[in-house]
């Protein structure tokens, strides 16, 4: 039995899959396997997969696109490793991460994750160190001592600060919480964080750059932010804090989630379930929420080009 098991899940980006894969291979922790699951890539994955001969690596094809935490579940199934950790096709691991965040668990027994800071890297691979820098502090980890986190529902629900690409956890322990819930394809991981805080689960942090974050042009877009809300919505309905002050931040997000994406819908020209979500999720921003209404008396041609313009206005 391997110590980690590594997942990368992968979906059409054979030429971005390779940096990832030889993350792994490179890193000074050598007592590994690496499952590479692929949600039914039609772009040459396969035949690129096929040139890698090293026995610790673990191919799973599904023929027909699965989703994206189905694909992930169906590589945590096939793990054998005690600490397991997935990260995703476009990023990669410093060469001393496994070997840093496993040495954490040998040292105290009570861990249940161990969670680090991550560098930002263009498509070319090259590390920006203001957005790095920026990056850590936006999500609350400049700010986040070493150790066993002890607010770790407020870090994990208000400042987002586990990111699980740059988590490795004890195999057992996702066991018990069913890792990603199924069919969720957007915010799995801010869902599975949460389990585990709820859970009274321990996670420790290790503010050191061990992983790589890829920013690029693929994350952007209305045809990705779309479902992204939809999913947002699902994932905060979830929860009901016991909490007053979670309970507050749950529902003020929730009602700025509901009045994005029916401000997506009007843009697209779904208009009567945008202007549902806007009247739902008024309560973030009255302004926003006529503005939206407004324009959604335009012609749903025109709306892309007044929803530009204002975005421009606003900065």
């Amino acid at each position: 039995m391997p110590k980690i098991s590594v997942c990368i899940p992968t979906f059409n980006r054979a030429y971005l899959l390779p940096h990832a894969i030889d993350s792994v291979l490179k890193q000074s922790e050598q007592d590994f396997e690496l499952i590479v699951c692929d949600d039914g890539s039609d772009d040459g994955t396969p035949e690129l997969m096929s040139q890698y001969t090293d026995n610790r690596i673990k191919y799973i094809r599904h023929p027909q696109n699965i989703g994206k935490s189905n694909n992930m579940r169906s590589g945590f199934n096939a793990a054998s490793g005690k600490y397991f950790m997935k990260f995703d096709d476009d990023d990669s691991l410093t060469t001393d991460f496994l070997a840093r965040t496993a040495a954490i668990f040998e040292q105290d027994s009570s861990i249940d994750f161990v969670g680090t800071d991550h560098w930002i890297i263009d498509i070319n691979n090259v590390r920006n160190q203001e957005k790095t820098q920026e990056n850590s502090r936006r999500w609350g980890r400049m700010n986040l001592p070493a150790g066993i986190v002890d607010n770790l529902l407020e870090v994990v629900f208000i400042h987002q600060s586990f990111q699980i690409g740059a988590t490795l956890f004890r195999r057992q322990t996702l066991q018990e919480l069913g890792f990603m819930l199924p069919n969720l394809q957007n915010c799995e991981d801010n869902d599975l964080f949460v389990r585990l805080a709820l859970a009274g689960k321990n996670g420790y942090y290790l503010p050191e750059l061990l992983m790589e974050y890829r920013y690029h042009a693929e994350q952007q877009g209305i045809n990705r932010a779309i479902p992204y809300l939809f999913d947002k919505i699902q994932y905060l309905e979830s929860y009901h804090f016991d909490s007053e002050k979670l309970e507050l931040i749950r529902k003020n997000r929730l009602a700025e989630t509901q009045l994005l994406l029916g401000l997506r819908l009007i843009e697209k020209g779904e208009t009567p379930k945008g202007r549902e979500l806007i009247f739902a999720g008024q309560s973030f921003s009255t302004t926003k929420a006529w503005t939206g209404l407004g324009l959604s008396l335009l012609p749903v041609g025109l709306r892309s080009k007044a929803f530009s313009i204002l975005r421009q206005t606003r900065g």
